[in-house]
């Protein structure tokens, strides 16, 4: 997972990387957004043919619902925030002095092994709080449906969050 000031997203050490939600904003013209939908959809047929060959299931007879392969489970980040980002929702964004630039989606470690945690945020005053639980909903939805379970718990402050991991 990118982390800090690095660019999120981009093509990086040779490897794509999905969006998490704590890099800058997406830069660039309608030829960069459409060269990013292009990796994301190649990083996306990519990880279903891994479940093919890898294990986790049939992609091709059971579709996305599939269980995650073991490469998936190696990199649970990364894994969960490529389905969302392929199922379209947006990222949250960092700006250059590392606050909220953008709403949407954040996905990173969870507590304690095997978990992911999905939360919906934005700047201040962004109504991120307000579309948490329809938004965070609509996730564990695509995630469920690509072998992910998903539990919305309500944290510190009372915002949401999703605990994601493989189903079993």
């Amino acid at each position: 997972m990118v982390h800090g000031h690095e660019h999120e997203g981009a093509v990086s050490g040779g490897g794509f990387e999905p969006a998490t939600g704590d890099g800058p904003p997406p830069a660039g013209g309608p030829a960069q957004v459409r060269a990013r939908a292009a990796e994301v959809r190649t990083a996306y047929e990519g990880l279903l043919a891994m479940r093919r060959i890898l294990g986790g299931g049939s992609a091709a007879a059971e579709g996305p619902q599939a269980l995650p392969a073991p490469w998936e489970r190696q990199r649970m980040p990364r894994a969960v925030a490529l389905v969302l980002e392929a199922a379209g929702f947006p990222a949250s964004a960092l700006d250059g002095a590392g606050g909220r630039a953008a709403t949407g989606y954040r996905v990173r470690a969870g507590e304690g092994p095997e978990r992911v945690e999905v939360t919906w945020v934005g700047p201040p005053g962004g109504g991120a709080a307000g579309e948490e639980e329809e938004r965070l909903t609509a996730c564990a939805e695509v995630l469920g449906r690509h072998g992910w379970e998903c539990l919305l718990y309500r944290g510190p402050r009372r915002r949401r969050f999703l605990e994601v991991e493989p189903r079993r």
